[in-house]
């Protein structure tokens, strides 16, 4: 199976650039642009769905009111840092 062909036009210095760390970590220019995509890509994507998650919990506030403080989840995530296993706090209005 092949893979459809993109181009991709870069200026002569990032092209210098590519190749010279292409030589340094002994890969192709072109293993180093898919590796340089795809990470790109991965964390853009993390990024959407944080994004998404953090409107969903808007949403959900806006409707129940349910939260729990800056200090409980300070006191929760110090517990868990502590090696204790230990439930979240639990919502409150």
């Amino acid at each position: 199976m092949t893979s459809p062909t993109t181009s991709l036009k870069l200026d002569a210095e990032i092209k210098d650039r590519l190749r010279r760390l292409a030589t340094a970590r002994r890969r192709s220019a072109h293993w180093l642009m898919r590796e340089a995509i795809e990470q790109y890509i991965e964390r853009e994507e993390a990024s959407e769905r944080f994004k998404a998650d953090a409107m969903a919990a808007w949403s959900g506030y806006q409707l129940s009111g349910e939260h729990i403080t800056a200090e409980e989840a300070d006191a929760w995530l110090a517990r868990l840092e502590a090696g204790e296993d230990v439930p979240p706090p639990a919502p409150h209005k």
